[in-house]
């Protein structure tokens, strides 16, 4: 199964990431950076939640609903006339509830790591929202995702599986970051490094965009 970073190495991964950046005005190699590492810390925080009946049920209910992947179809919509205030504020809501109390420090060490303040990597983070969970929702349609087993197996794939032990934890260590940074420099080439050799945290998504 191919993973959620391999999606931001092909061409649909570059325009989103091109998109994103000039509708936030962030440079478009820190706003990659950002993505490189904030999308998979987004996954994980979705893992921990899907593991609840609860919390499979409510993210099952937003990814049939709302977030079917129709956000897909149009991104030069979505982006060319600069992304409305709807989609931010859908992105916002989204962020707040996967990630909760955490929100706050996953920004600032993403900040810390990209170069930027935490408030750009909010911005980015807001945009970049709705467009993963509309990459969730269409592998949830043509994988016929209905059970919290399902989900949790798709959420799993996309992160690479578990033979990725250090990189999971990687991933824990920044979801429950208190902000301050030493989390993350003992490990801090790992996720940016696994993008760049398409490790196993990248590696279902190359047959849909067109890789």
């Amino acid at each position: 199964m191919e993973g959620i970073l391999d999606l931001l190495n092909s061409d649909l991964g570059k325009n989103i990431i091109s998109g994103v950046s000039g509708s936030t005005g962030t440079d478009q190699d820190k706003t990659s950076s950002v993505l490189t590492m904030a999308l998979p810390v987004l996954m994980k925080a979705m893992e921990r939640n899907a593991s609840t009946p609860e919390g499979a049920q409510g993210l099952m209910g937003a990814l049939s609903n709302k977030h079917d992947g129709s956000i897909l179809d149009n991104l030069g919509g979505l982006f060319g006339g600069g992304v409305d205030e709807e989609v931010k504020t859908d992105g916002s809501k989204i962020l707040g509830h996967i990630l909760g109390s955490k929100q706050q420090g996953v920004e600032q060490v993403i900040g810390q790591k990209s170069g930027l303040d935490a408030g750009s990597v909010g911005n980015i983070l807001k945009v970049a929202a709705p467009i993963l969970m509309g990459v969730l929702g269409k592998q949830s349609r043509q994988n016929n995702v209905s059970s919290q087993s399902d989900l949790t197996g798709l959420l799993g794939g996309l992160l690479g599986g578990n033979d990725t032990q250090n990189e999971q934890s990687f991933l824990e260590k920044i979801l429950d970051a208190d902000g301050d940074g030493s989390v993350i420099d003992d490990v801090a080439g790992m996720v940016l490094g696994s993008a760049k050799k398409k490790g196993s945290l990248g590696g279902l998504l190359g047959g849909l965009f067109g890789k």
